[in-house]
């Protein structure tokens, strides 16, 4: 039976509540920077979370491991995770996800499932059955499932794409609530590119799952389930009101569009989800881009404050500076990422024909050089070659 109980011991709520998390990635770096001691400390909060808000269920919807081959001390990190959570009075439900070796992160999963804590990675599978006053809530978690080993293994072409595979985990998730019916949530590692109605889902993705369209996969195949903890997007997104991403617990990268992080708290009644909210977690670092010339940056009073930020610099000087990283790092020690992007000119936006018109070759070349290395001009011994070969290329021509 779940917690029913309220402030000083008396009634509360009579639900099951879940917190909706994914994407830990345990072992990532961000550009090089390790991530290990800012994750255990997320991980930590989702516990005291899991305590202040009497959670019922953590869901953790794939891509656990960063890698496939984690560090032993990556393990136990893990480890020191989940136990927190469940010493915090949780039980756990996790899925493999395409960063995942399933067979590493389900070792012993029969063993530990009897103390609260469900790996899932295999599929087909039984549902997590839990129990409230209201009946069973069936939890059902589809790993990633490669589509063209699953389409050998079952002898079915229409399994070669990400959308055919989910359709048919689906239709097992459907077959086994038509026999035993229950309150449901899935948990599923992939990437939703279309709502129901046919509408496109903007996403942070990384792209390794699969290539072009085949790594997409529709919303409509959700239908019926009371909730769909998602994985794989590290921005939290809201596909459908019971369809859902929760992002990864850290930003792992420049390009995620949502600069909070933390989970999904979702009450489930006796007729289904009765509410869903958002619970940050504390953002130690966040995201931080800063733009203009190297020794302007350095000293602009307008970025006070971001100093123990992740920052990318792009840098609009018209030649490469000397040592740029290690200039930035002086002000932000967590600088991650240096680009140089030169302000456009009236140049840059005419097209090349018009650009090279009325340039002999050689000029051609040299203009060629200087680009790429920065308005460094050509050498006299540069030039004598070039020249050389240019003569000896024409007279081939000619003869």
């Amino acid at each position: 039976m779940f917690n029913t109980r309220g402030v000083g011991g008396g009634y509360y709520r009579k639900c099951m509540r879940l917190l909706h998390t994914s994407d830990w990635h345990v072992g990532r770096t961000f550009h090089g920077f390790d991530t290990t001691d800012h994750l255990r400390r997320t991980l930590e909060e989702v516990a005291d979370l899991v305590v202040e808000h009497e959670v019922d269920v953590v869901l953790i919807a794939g891509d656990v491991f960063d890698l496939s081959t984690p560090a032993a001390h990556h393990f136990t990190l893990l480890t020191e995770a989940l136990q927190g959570i469940r010493d915090a009075g949780a039980i756990i439900v996790a899925t493999s996800g395409n960063h995942d070796s399933a067979a590493r992160l389900g070792f012993l999963a029969p063993l530990v499932a009897s103390s609260g804590t469900h790996i899932l990675t295999e599929w087909p599978a039984d549902p997590v059955v839990l129990e409230d006053e209201h009946g069973p809530v069936h939890v059902f978690g589809i790993p990633y499932l490669e589509p063209n080993a699953l389409r050998v293994n079952h002898d079915d072409p229409s399994l070669g794409t990400a959308d055919g595979t989910l359709r048919w985990a689906m239709r097992g998730v459907r077959s086994s609530l038509a026999a035993n019916p229950a309150r449901s949530v899935v948990l599923s590692h992939c990437f939703v590119g279309t709502t129901p109605t046919g509408e496109t889902i903007e996403d942070d993705a990384p792209r390794d799952i699969t290539v072009g369209g085949k790594s997409m996969v529709s919303a409509q195949h959700f239908s019926g389930v009371d909730y769909v903890a998602l994985g794989h997007i590290h921005s939290r997104q809201r596909i459908l009101d019971n369809v859902r991403y929760s992002g990864a617990p850290l930003h792992y990268s420049f390009g995620e569009r949502s600069r909070e992080r933390g989970g999904w708290l979702i009450d489930l009644g006796p007729a289904g989800v009765e509410s869903i909210e958002w619970l940050g977690f504390t953002v130690e670092r966040p995201l931080t881009t800063v733009t203009g010339n190297l020794d302007d940056l350095l000293v602009d009073d307008s970025l006070v404050g971001t100093e123990q930020h992740w920052v990318r610099a792009v840098l609009t000087d018209d030649r490469r500076p000397l040592e740029p990283m290690r200039r930035l790092r002086e002000r932000w020690p967590h600088c991650a990422h240096v680009e140089l992007r030169p302000r456009e000119t009236e140049a840059s936006h005419r097209s090349y024909r018009e650009r090279v018109q009325r340039r002999t070759d050689l000029q051609v070349v040299e203009g060629f050089l200087r680009d790429v290395r920065q308005h460094e001009p050509m050498s006299t011994t540069e030039l004598s070659i070039i020249t050389e070969a240019m003569t000896l290329l024409q007279q081939k021509a000619e003869s």
